[in-house]
C-alpha cells in the first residue's frame, strides 16, 4: 500500500492582496486553498514576509495534511477511475475536490502529481489507491 506522509507547512490567512504579493521562497510549494488562505510547504522560516504587509494575518504551523507524489501517468489512471470532476489541462495547476470520496487537493505538474488529503483520511485514501 502506498504511504502518504505528513506534510509540514505554514497555513496563512490574510488579505488576498497580501497573499497575491507574498514573497514566498522559490524552493517552497505555495498552494492557494482559498482567496484569503495560503498553504506553504516546507514551513516558512521568516513570517515577516506576510506580517510586514498584514499585521492581522494569521500564521499557523500546519501538520493536519498528508500527501503522496505519483508519476503523472499513474496519477491520471487513478484519477480517471476515482474523480468525477474535470482535472485542469494546463500545468502546473492546483485543484481541489473529492477523489475516491475523500476531500483532496491536487498539485499537478508535467511529470508528477501531489495528492494532499486531511491526515485522518490518509490510510483510507491509500487503501483506495490500491483498488
Amino acid at each position: 500500500m502506498p504511504a502518504l506522509k505528513r506534510i509540514a507547512a505554514t497555513r496563512i490567512v490574510a488579505q488576498p492582496q497580501v497573499l497575491d504579493s507574498a514573497d514566498v521562497p522559490q524552493s517552497s510549494l505555495a498552494l492557494r486553498f482559498a482567496a484569503d488562505e495560503l498553504f506553504v510547504t516546507p514551513p516558512l522560516q521568516d513570517e515577516t514576509i506576510i506580517t510586514a504587509h498584514d499585521p492581522h494575518a494569521i500564521l499557523i504551523r500546519e501538520g493536519g495534511f498528508a500527501g503522496i507524489w505519483l508519476p503523472a501517468e499513474e496519477a491520471a489512471l487513478f484519477l480517471a477511475r476515482n474523480c468525477e470532476w474535470e482535472i485542469p489541462n494546463g500545468r502546473p495547476a492546483f485543484a481541489q475536490g473529492a477523489v475516491a470520496s475523500i476531500p483532496t487537493k491536487l498539485w499537478l505538474e508535467d511529470e508528477q502529481v501531489l495528492f494532499i488529503v486531511p491526515a485522518p483520511y490518509a490510510h483510507d485514501f491509500a487503501e483506495r489507491m490500491q483498488d
